[in-house]
């Protein structure tokens, strides 16, 4: 098989890869163009296959393009933004890997593989541009936002009490507040409430979750961008200085990559933010409140949150009990939610029956109060002339319904071993779906070590 041949089968396996591959020879002509690159960048192969580059995509040259730079100095570059113009002068957005390819030490060309972000960047861009509004002094603007309040909360249980309590007091003082709590328990109502309760009230409140945003975009939102950072780049300040004054909320912040946990730790250490791409310290002063879904202590071991930036982060610790654990709290809320939708759907619902009482309260609101929240919101949308609202208008499902009903398997034919197995099996897995999966609370339930538990999960094949 001659090369040709190799080129051309190439082409032809690589037109199924979803990622765009391009490559060039050691002339900077195009050798390898498949499918998905084609479609990205909204050319025809055979406009671009056997062509030069630079003649292909003018709006690049020798310093812009990764292929030639790759090309050029011989060394790969990992995960580089790159704007630019296809022939039709629409723009293009791309994360590319490029390196150079050899054979026997000798240089004979580039690849570059290429993901599609021209979308997502746009998000970023309508993101920042709304994050950007509600940081304005425009009170006609600041008027349209929804601020939550500690008035918002309701809670009667112990523990939620207790959570309560440390938001109000962090309030009072400018330390960094950690908010550890499922999802749908309220971390955003409780951050939102330590800020409009605090001395920053009349300063910014800026949410950026931290999972929304591939990473390459969230360090430019984050941080801000200088011109000249990386092709198209323009000079545009980061939600740190946007915030500058006031509160920043680093949603899911153990979705945050580590890398830019790093940045990110900097930042709060020396109290400056860099743009990128710039040279100059632009001093801010911010508060941040993040949050986790995750308990913090398995995401640090895990190290999806690294260790010194939790320390930096937990300063004061907020943990929002989740809403299986204040059943109390299911009725309080319930008379809530039925008083809100009755003036959002011009309902008249009175009450909810005894029987709706019994099937929300033996629930197990995986979901937590966002959960619970749209169940009435649907019972209630089904609801025409009725002041009761009935059990069979909650459209509840239990996804661990055979998990709760699970026996232990005790069969007289097994070994003593077996059947002291599948009993141990049992308890783990019931008390790892009581916590939600949490391997500290699982572990004090079962009144072992969290690193037992772990073990015996691995053991067992416990996921």
């Amino acid at each position: 098989m001659t090369s040709k041949d190799y080129v051309v089968l190439m082409q032809k396996i690589l037109h199924y890869i979803e990622d765009g591959v391009h490559v060039i020879d050691k002339d900077g002509n195009t050798i390898v163009y498949n499918r998905a690159m084609a479609e990205l960048e909204g050319m025809k192969k055979e406009d671009v296959l056997n062509k030069p580059l630079l003649e292909v995509f003018r709006s690049l040259d020798s310093e812009t393009s990764t292929l030639l730079k790759v090309m050029e100095s011989g060394k790969s570059i990992k995960n580089k933004k790159q704007v630019y113009l296809n022939m039709d002068g629409k723009e293009i957005t791309t994360i590319n890997t490029t390196v150079p390819l050899t054979i026997n030490g000798e240089q004979f060309g580039a690849l570059e593989i290429a993901k599609d972000i021209t979308k997502i960047k746009k998000l970023s861009d309508i993101i920042f541009d709304l994050q950007r509004e509600m940081s304005t002094p425009d009170v006609s603007i600041k008027n349209k936002i929804k601020k939550y309040t500690f008035d918002n909360i309701l809670g009667q249980s112990p523990e939620f009490k207790h959570a309560l309590n440390m938001a109000k007091k962090s309030a009072k003082n400018r330390a960094s507040v950690l908010i550890y709590g499922e999802t749908g328990t309220g971390k955003e109502l409780f951050a939102q409430s330590i800020h409009y309760a605090s001395d920053r009230a009349n300063k910014p409140f800026i949410a950026q979750n931290c999972a929304a945003i591939p990473e390459s975009l969230l360090e430019g939102i984050l941080f801000g961008t200088s011109k000249g950072a990386f092709t198209g780049s323009i000079d545009r300040p980061g939600i740190f200085e946007e915030a500058n004054g006031g509160t920043i909320l680093l949603d899911e912040i153990n979705s945050m990559p580590v890398d830019l946990q790093a940045k990110l730790l900097r930042v709060l250490q020396e109290g400056y933010v860099r743009r990128i791409g710039a040279t100059k310290d632009i001093p801010i002063d911010v508060r941040v409140i993040a949050t986790t879904n995750q308990d913090p202590i398995d995401a640090v071991e895990s190290q999806k949150i690294r260790k010194d930036l939790y320390y930096r982060l937990n300063v004061i610790s907020i943990n929002i009990p989740p809403l299986r654990e204040r059943k109390e709290d299911i009725i309080l809320l319930t008379n809530h939610f039925i008083k809100k939708y009755n003036d959002v759907l011009n309902k008249d619902i009175w009450m909810i029956s005894e029987k709706s009482k019994e099937v929300l309260l033996q629930h197990s609101w995986q979901g937590n109060v966002r959960e619970l929240e749209n169940t009435i919101y649907g019972a209630m949308s089904m609801i025409e002339d009725e002041h009761v609202l009935n059990h069979q208008y909650l459209n509840i499902l239990n996804l661990n319904k055979k998990l709760n009903k699970e026996k232990i398997d005790i069969n007289m034919n097994n070994t003593l071993d077996e059947t002291l197995k599948n009993i141990e099996i049992t308890f783990l897995k019931k008390a790892l779906y009581r916590n939600n999966n949490n391997i500290t609370k699982a572990a004090s339930d079962l009144g072992i070590k969290r690193q037992t538990l772990q073990h015996k999960m691995k053991k067992y094949g416990i996921k």
